[in-house]
């Protein structure tokens, strides 16, 4: 057949000289002829021969629709595997003068006729060919009225993305048509950072042993999500052995692309055990919206069927494509007609040796395919109107259920919403109204194989399947946490790690492997690669979880908070003398002192003119301002205020005290009642700034975080590998060779810490993160895992294990810790501006009230010079408010009088 094949190009490709033996047909020829290609027996081609029939009797009976010219239909049934039959059938209808084939049904008989068809230049309409790899532009010819493969795999892509699921396993006939679409899917996968797993590819024509092999090896897979893309001929057999198998139970997903509607919908009469086969199926259907035209055509197809002697058989969507692929050719061969007028046919020599010299080529046909490409129709299906791409607009399909004895829609998948439960229509007419997307993708409830409606899982760990490799690091130190004796694994981590996958509601068999020789600590990036390049399925251990950790695997969320802290040797602070004043920093008693005088000052600059307390000699004066002042600490002062202003200025000032007072109070209590602990090293700050060597464990990831956030110069890090040698070196201190302090993370310095107080956590921990287990990238283990941590957690168990194996500190019930800082300016410097911001307001009220007094009560003859104003408004001031007025009313009666007698004198 290849030979064949190749002869048959050679011809083609080699034709050097042709001679016009045709004769132009006049304008509005009375008749056009068309073919068909289809497989009669099938289930698409016995629907699409019937409806491609009564599309051309529709398409003759209307005169307006080719103005006169009516259409001649030829067709020829023809098998698939037959490649010398098919390519004949070919040749024949060129005998014959076709100016289009409606066909073929298959993609693989697509794909052989499309090169044909280049060469004879004549259009192919496939309604049913759906590899997404016939490409207009390597076939001009070939035009496809139906949905490609490509969105209905987009479709199932978003379908096991919209549930979460990651890994697929893919059944499929092995062919172009199989081949192309399963490709095109694990493209759409991947870009939802989903894949297939496992590919079964199965022979155009399996048997059922084929098929029972297939699932078997399914079967030991971890996926439970099977996308099924095979011909409808043998389809329900996939089904059948599947439920002999135990594969339609609980626990599995069946995703069957459109196949299996295409059956539902042609044979509405299956017998029950074929309907029992499927039920919980998720099948998708081409989209055709309702409309009175397709009304029209089911209620004639059912007409037509009750008069069939046989079985009769329900209409499709294949046969719906089929029957608009006729009217948009002979809305293309009107409008052809209408522009050309003419069509014509040529016989070329080499063409004709094959057969007789009978054989034509169609010199219009790029013209006729050019106005098939320009048909903008609604047809049965839709709207009939190609993109650039070569593809028809809008492309969507149901998502449907089969329950019981029928089927249920749960929603639609359009190229422009994705899943949705309403019409692509409807949704589109929201999205106009509204302006703008507002739906997210949703759907139905499903009831899944099992009589379910709980969403399966997807996967589960075979029970034949081999044992995960689960990697154990044998410590150097800390065996609290990991402790390998022998073949007995113990420890925190491991103990966690086997409480989670008992809470997992499936087994896991596993192993441990045992990494490192107990003397030196193994680097946990080296099992983490070990992981990503397959030899190791997971890893149990105190790993610290970091970014550059999460791209080489997948970590479970944390089971223990930890990040990294600074430890360093203390010494106790022995109470003195002059304890008292250690609460406060030096510039906090200096500042507090100031504010002491000022307030007594300025309460004696309010008092002074109206209150007896607060007038004398001078040094009577400075002594009561400097008592009031300092008294008002112990709120134990005997002057009273009668100001306004002097009492808001004053109990702005009590309300100061009264916080500083208790401040003072609680941390000097604290400093005479514990016992403190001091270090030269305050934290990570004060340390990472000076020269002294760090301590840091050997393999752990402090040391690239000291170099790299830090920028803490290689050379100043020592690495140790144990509890023993940390106590070493910060005994022995930078000038004995030791170091100067520990950055570890905390679950390791608190368990060092427990049995060794002369030690503590200085400064705050400054990293945020925590330990998991790792699996290798996107393994469901992990998502299942920390499901389980967080169950553990809940009901107490994590913090239990935990309880178990590691202590809490010892030293920690001697009440001891570091010295406590001193209260410094800053934690009171809100309190001190408001009370300056009271005492400024009062004095300014209290000075423009004393120049509006003396500019009231100053005499008339007052001296002019500025020098004499300022000396009487000081005289003002000094002088107590009571006497000033007396002063002032006798000496303007004295005034008053003496004017009198001049005036009777006069």
């Amino acid at each position: 057949m290849i030979i064949a094949l190749l002869l048959l190009f050679m011809v083609f490709h080699n034709a050097s000289s042709s001679s016009a033996l045709g004769t132009n047909v006049a304008a509005r020829p009375d008749v056009v002829n068309i073919g068909a290609i289809i497989t009669f027996d099938s289930v698409i081609g016995k629907i699409a021969k019937l409806a491609i029939a009564i599309a051309v009797e529709d398409v003759n009976s209307d005169p307006e629709i080719l103005n006169g010219t009516k259409l001649t239909l030829k067709m020829q049934n023809t098998r698939s595997n037959d490649f010398l039959g098919i390519v004949d059938l070919a040749l024949q209808f060129m005998e014959n003068d076709t100016v289009a084939i409606i066909g073929p049904q298959f993609s693989a008989t697509a794909r052989m006729l499309s090169h044909i068809a280049n060469d004879l230049k004549v259009p192919l309409l496939s309604f049913s060919a759906t590899d997404p790899t016939l490409s207009p532009v390597q076939f001009p010819f070939l035009v496809r009225t139906t949905r490609s493969d490509l969105f209905q795999m987009t479709a199932v892509a978003d379908l096991v993305a919209f549930y979460e699921w990651r890994d697929v396993i893919a059944i499929y006939v092995d062919d172009d048509f199989g081949r192309n679409a399963i490709a095109a899917l694990g493209d759409k996968l991947a870009e939802k950072r989903c894949r297939i797993s496992y590919k079964v590819p199965l022979k155009p024509k399996a048997t059922k042993d084929d098929i029972t092999k297939a699932l078997i090896s399914v079967s030991s897979m971890e996926s439970r999500i099977l996308i099924v893309h095979i011909y409808t001929n043998w389809g329900l057999q996939m089904f059948s052995e599947a439920q002999n198998l135990m594969m339609m139970g609980s626990g599995y997903v069946w995703i069957a692309t459109d196949w299996l509607s295409t059956i539902l919908d042609t044979d509405h009469s299956l017998p029950f055990v074929a309907t029992k086969d499927i039920q919980g199926v998720l099948t998708l259907r081409m989209y055709t919206p309702e409309s009175e035209l397709k009304t029209r055509i089911q209620s004639r197809w059912s007409n037509l069927m009750r008069g069939f002697n046989g079985s009769s058989f329900g209409l499709n969507t294949h046969g719906l494509y089929a029957y608009d692929s006729v009217w948009l050719l002979a809305l293309a061969i009107d409008s052809f007609l209408a522009r050309a007028g003419n069509v014509s046919f040529s016989n070329d020599s080499n063409v004709s040796d094959l057969r007789g010299g009978k054989v034509c080529i169609f010199n219009e046909g790029s013209q006729l395919v050019q106005s098939i490409l320009e048909v903008n129709a609604t047809g049965v299906t839709g709207p009939l109107k190609f993109n650039p791409d070569g593809d028809l607009i809008n492309p969507a399909f149901e998502v449907i259920n089969v329950i019981g004895t029928g089927t249920r829609t749960v929603g639609y998948w359009s190229n422009s919403s994705g899943l949705l439960v309403d019409p692509p229509e409807k949704s589109q007419r929201k999205k106009q109204s509204n302006g703008s997307s507002t739906s997210s993708q949703q759907l139905y409830s499903v009831i899944w194989p099992g009589q379910t409606t709980q969403k399966p899982r997807g996967w589960v760990f075979p029970e034949n399947g081999k044992k995960l490799r689960i990697a154990i690091v044998s410590r150097v130190s800390y065996h609290e946490f990991v402790s390998v004796k022998g073949t007995d694994v113990t420890g925190y981590c491991v103990e966690v790690f086997q409480a989670a996958l008992n809470e997992l509601p499936y087994g896991v068999p596993y192993k441990f492997v045992l990494f490192g020789d107990g003397k030196v600590n193994t680097e946990p990036n080296e099992l983490l690669h070990k992981i990503q390049t397959g030899e190791l399925d997971g890893l149990v251990g105190d790993i610290t979880i970091t970014t550059s950790r999460t791209k080489l695997a997948d970590f479970t969320q944390p089971y223990v908070e930890s990040g990294l802290v600074v430890v360093a040797p203390i010494r106790k602070l022995n109470s003195s003398a002059w304890a008292f004043l250690r609460p406060f920093t030096p510039m906090m008693w200096g500042v507090t002192c100031i504010f002491f005088l000022v307030v007594g000052a300025v309460v004696w600059i309010l008092e002074h003119r109206t209150n007896k307390d607060f007038r004398g000699p001078p040094r009577k004066q400075f002594v009561t301002v400097v008592w009031f002042s300092f008294s008002t600490w112990f709120f134990s002062h005997k002057e009273n205020t009668v100001s306004t202003l002097g009492r808001f200025v004053l109990i702005i000032w009590l309300f100061v005290v009264l916080i500083i007072n208790s401040s003072y109070i609680a941390s000097l209590t604290s400093i005479l009642t514990v016992e403190q602990l001091s270090s030269p090293i305050k934290g990570i700050e004060s340390l990472a700034t000076g020269n002294d060597p760090i301590g840091f464990l050997n393999g752990s990831f402090a040391e690239r975080y000291l170099t790299d956030e830090l920028n803490i110069h290689r050379s100043r890090l020592v690495p140790l590998n144990s509890p023993e040698e940390y106590e070493k070196a910060l005994e022995d201190g930078p000038s004995a060779g030791g170091v100067a302090a520990i950055v570890d993370e905390r679950t390791y310095m608190e368990l060092f810490l427990s049995v060794r107080c002369g030690y503590s956590i200085v400064g705050q921990e400054f990293t945020k993160m925590g330990w998991g287990f790792a699996f290798p990238r996107d393994s469901p283990l992990a998502a299942d895992m920390s499901t389980a941590l967080l169950k553990l957690s809940e009901k107490g168990d994590l913090q239990q294990i935990h309880d178990k194996w590691l202590r809490k500190s010892a030293c920690s019930a001697q009440g001891t810790k570091q010295a406590v800082d001193r209260l410094p300016l800053k934690s009171f410097w809100g309190l001190f501006l408001l009370s300056g911001i009271a005492c400024f307001l009062a004095l300014l009220l209290h000075v423009i009230r004393l120049v509006h007094q003396f500019y009231r009560y100053s005499d008339s003859d007052c001296e002019s010079s500025l020098h004499g104003r300022l000396r009487s408004f000081v005289s003002f001031v000094y002088k107590r408010e009571q006497e000033e007025k007396k002063s002032r009313t006798k000496r303007r009666r004295t005034e008053k009088a003496s004017n009198k007698i001049v005036h009777e004198r006069v």
